[in-house]
């Protein structure tokens, strides 16, 4: 059975860019033994700072060109699936697109693959693969 893992903006930032931890997640993009997933908020969270960074039209590419020839599954969310963000933000000082992040990961039990410090609130909530 194929392990179930969850990009974060900062594991695909990190890919993209080629930054620390890049290899990693360029090894489990091409890897046959994971199902990769991202959560919709998180998408727009590597739009927005694609845009910041680098222009709108780079974030246009991004999300025209390169994520669709991506093996990533996208995952949109139901109310209820905001409220359980909702819930984790009103706990932990952690970013609202984290705590997407952090809810598609408890709900699909999937790992979380990530370089940011923020996830270490979670604890044994969520399993992280640290990049």
């Amino acid at each position: 059975m194929k392990k179930k893992k969850l990009l974060d903006s900062f594991a695909l930032l990190a890919y993209l860019k080629k930054e620390k931890g890049h290899e990693k997640v360029r090894r489990l993009l091409s890897s046959d033994d994971v199902v990769l997933i991202m959560n919709d908020i998180n998408i727009g969270e590597t739009y927005y700072i694609l845009a910041r960074e680098r222009g709108l039209q780079m974030a246009e590419y991004f999300i025209s060109v390169i994520f669709p020839s991506l093996p990533v599954t996208p995952l949109s969310n139901s109310l209820n699936e905001v409220l359980e963000a909702a819930k984790i933000k009103s706990r932990l000082s952690m970013s609202f697109a984290d705590c997407f992040a952090a809810a598609t990961a408890v709900r699909e039990k999937a790992t979380i693959v990530t370089g940011d410090p923020e996830f270490k609130q979670l604890g044994k909530e969520a399993e992280i693969d640290w990049i």
